[in-house]
Parts: C-alpha cells; sequence; structure tokens
C-alpha cells in the first residue's frame, strides 16, 4: 500500500476521531454509544502516549488507521500486560495494514518489557447487522487465541453482544 507506520501526533486526533466515529455509530465493535470528538481523542492519546506506544499508518500523508496499546488492569501485578487496540478506515481493510501495524507494536512493546496482549474483542454467536467474526478471525491470524467469553455483556442497538478475550504471549514467562 506504499504506507508509513510512525507514531501518533496529537494533530492527528481529527483523523483518529474520523476514522473511529463509523465504528461507534454504525457498529458494535466498540461498546461506545457516542463517537468521541477530536479534543477527547487527544485527551486519550496524551493518557496512553506516557507508557504505550500509539502508532498511525499513513499513506501520502493521509491516515489510514492507527493501533495502539492501553494498560490490562491497574494493577500493579499487571504492568507487564497490555491491551491492544485497532481502527482502520474502511477503504483500506483487507489489504495487509492492520497486520503491519500490530506487528510494529508488538515489536515496540516486546522492546518495554511487556510480555502478553490480551485483546477484549466484541462478537457474538451469529454475525448481523452490526457485528461480524473479521476481528476475532484477524486476531487468531495474528498468533492470539481465545482464553474465555463474557455472553451478553455488551448492550448496543438493541441487541446483546459478547465479549471475547484473545491473548497472545510476547515472551516466554516460565521459570
Amino acid at each position: 500500500m506504499g504506507c508509513i507506520i510512525r507514531p501518533a501526533r496529537l494533530e492527528d486526533a481529527a483523523a483518529l476521531a474520523a476514522i473511529y466515529a463509523p465504528y461507534v455509530l454504525e457498529t458494535a465493535v466498540t461498546f461506545e454509544y457516542e463517537p468521541p470528538d477530536a479534543g477527547a481523542f487527544r485527551r486519550r492519546m496524551e493518557a496512553i502516549q506516557g507508557r504505550y506506544p500509539y502508532l498511525v499508518a499513513e499513506r501520502a500523508g493521509e491516515v489510514l488507521g492507527y493501533a495502539y496499546a492501553a494498560p490490562f488492569h491497574d494493577r500493579a501485578a499487571f504492568a507487564w500486560v497490555a491491551e491492544p487496540s485497532i481502527y482502520l478506515r474502511r477503504d483500506a481493510r483487507g489489504r495487509g495494514l492492520g497486520s503491519a501495524l500490530y506487528a510494529r507494536l508488538e515489536e515496540l512493546l516486546r522492546s518495554q518489557g511487556i510480555v502478553s496482549l490480551c485483546a477484549l474483542i466484541a462478537d457474538a454467536p451469529a454475525e448481523d447487522a452490526y457485528i461480524t467474526h473479521a476481528s476475532v478471525r484477524f486476531h487468531a491470524r495474528q498468533g492470539y487465541t481465545e482464553l474465555g467469553r463474557y455472553p451478553r455483556c455488551g448492550y448496543k442497538f438493541g441487541r446483546w453482544y459478547d465479549l471475547v478475550w484473545m491473548g497472545k504471549p510476547l515472551r516466554d514467562t516460565a521459570g
């Protein structure tokens, strides 16, 4: 695709908010009901970038997608586990961009001493107008395995959705 992957900048906030908004308004991929504006995105970015990578994929100056990691849990013992997230513009999906973003994200997280990732993914037993199994399939292709499922824990568009936990070790912690 001729893309570069670079650290996100606060001035990317409006572009990231525009990428994220259709996921909020038209899908159950995220359980948010209202899309955050650029200001809210900047605040989220600032909170995350102090500790974790936040990346964008860009082609010819245009942001096509982003990925970041966040704390898995606030307890000290979880400091070595991170929760990744990724969102791509619709016209940028299916071209390997997500895999490239995640590969770079994982490389940076390994260098920070993160030992495992835990992705929380909205899903449903059957696909519908608001959710497909695409995110679960994407994560499986990236080497994640299903760790558990919380059935019917998210309510959106008048329906109940599941939350799937998928994990990926970044290094062996045995011993």
